[in-house]
């Protein structure tokens, strides 16, 4: 009986820590890349990021708790140019969606660029 108990306090003790933990950060600006997580339970559709007011990218479906993964390269404005990361700076991220339920979902990284 003796061993059952510490067994389960030992279960506990590893599981407990993941519960307690903050969520990860919904949008996260890496050196080549760009991650959007999707940290509900609800699936977002037609998932829009827009990097620095002009360059949009983005996925039809982001499942709930998942994420996205995408290059910085892969950005484009309307008129077709590149995010080039070997000479721009990520100051802003948008990220706008429709959840499962019809409700919009928006998430913003960074600042406006000042002047």
């Amino acid at each position: 009986m003796l061993k059952r108990a510490r067994r389960a306090a030992v279960v506990l003790a590893l599981l407990w820590p993941p519960a307690c933990s903050p969520p990860p950060d919904p949008i996260v600006v890496e050196d080549s890349g760009i991650v959007v997580r999707n940290n509900t339970a609800r699936e977002w559709k037609n998932v829009r990021v827009t990097v620095n007011d002009h360059f949009v990218g983005g996925v039809p479906l982001l499942v709930a708790h998942g994420r996205m993964n995408a290059p910085l390269s892969k950005f484009q404005t309307g008129f077709g140019q590149r995010f080039d990361p070997s000479h721009q700076v990520v100051f802003k991220v948008e990220v706008t969606a429709t959840d499962s339920g019809g409700e919009p979902v928006s998430l913003r990284w960074g600042r406006d660029r000042t002047r």
